[in-house]
């Protein structure tokens, strides 16, 4: 696989560690700002709404840039929200260098999923997309226990500054790894925006949504499952949100190898897994071996999605890519917020800890039915251009 990957790949390593990061250091910014955590917590939904926001419109802004001088841009973004973060003097500030940061999130995603199938051949377009995803995944598993650690330490600003130079690496490494070509022949913002007519795309970036939520309404309140259903102590959390991470970093890889075998088929294999694996995470929720081993494989299942649902939609896509790419990244943020959405609903609700699982299996299985219905499209396209 080309070094341009690696440079890719830690890049998104640091876009990932920042999504993630702030949720270790909510204690600490609420004393530093006078704030109360649920208004730290907001901190978290600005980045999101940053991303989402932010992917469409600066692919759109990007579409006459050649995607190299769009990565690099992207990551001076990048690098000014976490200077600006780590410099924060008031919580304002800080929620302003989150929202600048997200900005760069989604686009980057976007953009460099296309520079990262156009380095290898069509048969390793999904594991190439794993390889630069493997650095999210390694965020959260390496990114976020370091950086909370580096913020307990020595202070939150000290966590955005290692950001910040990881950024600086990546960004580095971009300049100096990624091919320079010239803006492909026909790129525009009108033929970006064309993809948009396919309904192919809109049902791609559906199996997104509903395919990837059950993912966040496990997650969201796996602390508390763990400590009032299965009786886990709060120093055995981390322990088991490392073997999740373990999980994921694995299934982004499996995902790849597998997308580029049989794309539609590993799609609708991992949202069937992730939606069975929810109900058995509810149902084991009170075993503690069994609620491991069980967030271990759904970990697995949950990052195993990604390289086929975002290799799916290039391919919906073709002839207009970036664009869509991007806004599958937003998709992604949209499964975020619905998951940890209809979970706290059902919390608050004093519905218990292990109802959030089983709307992940509701979701799921939307996801399914989404699948299946872009598998009956295309089947029978493939049936009328054979002719039988």
């Amino acid at each position: 696989m080309p070094l341009a990957l690696l440079a890719l790949a830690i890049s998104a390593f640091g876009i990932g560690t920042t999504e993630f990061i702030i949720n270790g250091l909510l204690p600490e910014l609420a004393a530093d700002f006078d704030v109360s955590i649920p208004a730290a917590g907001l901190l978290v939904s600005g980045y999101a709404f940053g991303v989402v926001v932010g992917a469409p419109l600066l692919t759109m802004a990007g579409t006459r840039l050649p995607r190299k001088t769009m990565l690099l841009s992207l990551m001076i973004l990048f690098l000014a929200g976490n200077l600006l973060s780590a410099l924060a003097p008031t919580y304002g500030v800080l929620m302003a260098g989150r929202i600048t940061a997200a900005f760069s999130h989604g686009a980057f995603f976007g953009v460099g999923a296309v520079v990262a199938t156009d380095l290898v051949e069509p048969d390793k377009r999904a594991r190439a997309l794993a390889l630069m995803f493997t650095g999210l995944s390694l965020s959260n598993v390496l990114g976020v226990p370091a950086g909370t650690a580096i913020g307990q330490a020595l202070g939150w600003r000290a966590t955005f500054w290692t950001v910040v130079a990881i950024g600086a690496i990546g960004l580095l490494g971009v300049a100096a790894l990624v091919p320079s070509r010239p803006r492909p022949e026909g790129q525009s913002l009108l033929r970006e925006l064309s993809a948009f007519r396919q309904g192919d795309v809109w049902l791609a970036l559906a199996m997104t949504v509903f395919g990837f939520a059950p993912v966040f309404t496990v997650i969201t309140f796996i602390a508390p499952m763990m400590t009032s259903v299965g009786g886990f102590s709060p120093s055995a959390v981390p322990v088991v949100m490392g073997l999740l991470g373990l999980g994921l970093v694995a299934g982004n890889l499996v995902g790849g190898r597998l997308a580029d075998r049989a794309p539609l088929p590993s799609i609708c294999g991992s949202i069937g897994a992730l939606t069975a694996l929810s109900a058995v995470v509810a149902l084991a929720a009170g075993n503690q071996v069994a609620f491991a081993a069980a967030i271990v494989v759904f970990g697995l299942a949950a990052f195993a999605t990604i390289p086929p649902l975002q290799n799916w939609v290039l391919t919906s896509a073709s002839g207009a890519p970036a664009l869509a790419s991007a806004a599958n990244i937003g998709a992604f943020n949209l499964a975020n917020t619905l998951g940890s959405l209809l979970a706290g609903l059902a919390v608050d609700a004093g519905l218990g800890y292990t109802t959030p699982a089983w709307i992940g299996v509701v979701l799921g299985l939307a996801g399914l039915g989404t699948t299946g219905l872009v598998s009956l499209r295309t089947r029978r396209r493939a049936l009328m251009t054979t002719g039988r």
